[in-house]
């Protein structure tokens, strides 16, 4: 049934109740994607500060209890610089793979678009025939 053709909320026809079905049934999962959404970016960010706070406390906790232990923790500036250079290609490593995928979902996205579209498409195809085809074999009026 074409969208823009109006259902009947009366009707008893087998294509218009299962038409308000499907539309109650969609109606619903759209009302709850920004619930989804929202509750993903919550989990993300409480599960971000979380490990924050880990590292956070891991490395107050050894940096104590080395001052109290006496232990020397000073390092040379060749392996600070290691350390600060590792860093770096982590973040550009991680940077790369984040905009991989970022593109891989917009390509996903796009190729939804395209099935859609040619899902269309090939209705309207059908529909075509279909009308070809209930033409031929309808008798004519003389």
């Amino acid at each position: 049934m074409n969208k823009n053709e109006q259902t009947n909320p009366n009707s008893k026809d087998l294509f218009s109740i299962h038409q308000q079905n499907m539309d109650k049934f969609f109606n619903g999962i759209r009302t709850s994607v920004p619930r989804y959404h929202q509750a993903i970016t919550n989990v993300q960010q409480e599960y971000l500060q979380a490990y924050e706070n880990i590292v956070d406390s891991t490395i107050s906790l050894k940096q104590e209890f080395t001052k109290k232990a006496g232990i020397d923790t000073r390092i040379p500036d060749a392996a600070i610089k290691v350390i600060q250079d590792t860093t770096e290609e982590i973040i550009k490593v991680t940077s790369i793979q984040n905009q991989i995928t970022l593109a891989t979902i917009d390509a996903t996205q796009q190729n939804i678009k395209t099935f859609n579209d040619n899902a269309k498409s090939f209705a309207e195809l059908n529909r075509n025939i279909l009308k070809s085809w209930i033409s031929v074999f309808t008798p004519k009026n003389n």
